[in-house]
């Protein structure tokens, strides 16, 4: 976490989508949720992204990220 942001890097490279997706596949493993449950919904060809998470409330998804 940096600045109240989560930092993560990926090895995939930025074509065709390839490194939002490996960004939503690692964080659905990460909080314990299906990867289709994670999307871009802002920032897609950017380095800064608003992702959205279905099926994990607030709370949770603090606690889970929590260093």
């Amino acid at each position: 976490m940096r600045d109240g942001a989560l930092v993560v890097r990926v090895q995939a490279p930025p074509i065709d989508g390839r490194a939002n997706d490996a960004l939503c596949r690692l964080v659905a493993k990460h909080v314990g949720l299906a990867p289709s449950k994670v999307a871009v919904r802002r920032g897609a060809g950017a380095r800064d992204k608003l992702l959205e998470l279905r099926g994990i409330d607030g709370a949770t998804l603090r606690r889970v990220l929590r260093p």
